[in-house]
């Protein structure tokens, strides 16, 4: 809209038509865009300015991680069930006949358990967090010293939790 207001004022449309003008007191602007950028950079360099942070001189932390693979099993959770549900309405038979090719493969016990722990430990994950994410909300836990323990228990539990449901 801004775009088209410029250009209307520029060319002076408005200004002999005042009663089919869009915005009667449009001013054209002194600069485009590519010279503001253009003289916000070179007073960058004149005052020798680094460049944004990047993630590269953060120094790591629980909760940076925490939230970083609460966002990443969120999405891959969100993900993994659109796939499998595409899946099901793309793929010839039912739920038993993929059974019967699981059991059929016979990849042994430690291999199953290990895919069933893979598989648990992001919904184990979201759910502890989510939890944890819910006791924030009531305004509790805000202190850092709390975040952290907060952070190592969602680990844990998820752990946990995660082998429990693998040995089912």
């Amino acid at each position: 809209m801004a775009l088209l207001l410029r250009t209307l004022a520029r060319r002076g449309v408005c200004t002999p038509c005042p009663r089919f003008c869009l915005y009667r007191h449009a001013v054209p602007m002194g600069s485009s865009a590519k010279e503001e950028m253009d003289k916000f950079w070179a007073k960058n360099t004149r005052l020798n300015r680094p460049m944004s942070p990047h993630i590269t001189i953060y120094r790591w932390s629980i909760p940076m991680m925490i939230s970083i693979t609460h966002r990443g099993t969120g999405v891959g959770l969100s993900g993994g069930i659109s796939l499998f549900a595409l899946a099901a309405l793309v793929l010839p038979g039912d739920y038993t006949s993929h059974l019967e090719l699981i059991h059929s493969l016979s990849l042994g016990p430690a291999l199953i358990t290990g895919a069933k722990f893979v598989l648990a430990f992001p919904v184990m994950f979201h759910t502890c967090n989510g939890i944890r994410h819910l006791v924030w909300d009531i305004g509790k836990g805000f202190k850092i010293p709390e975040v952290y323990r907060s952070g190592y228990t969602v680990m844990g539990l998820s752990l946990i939790f995660s082998a429990l449901l693998a040995a089912l």
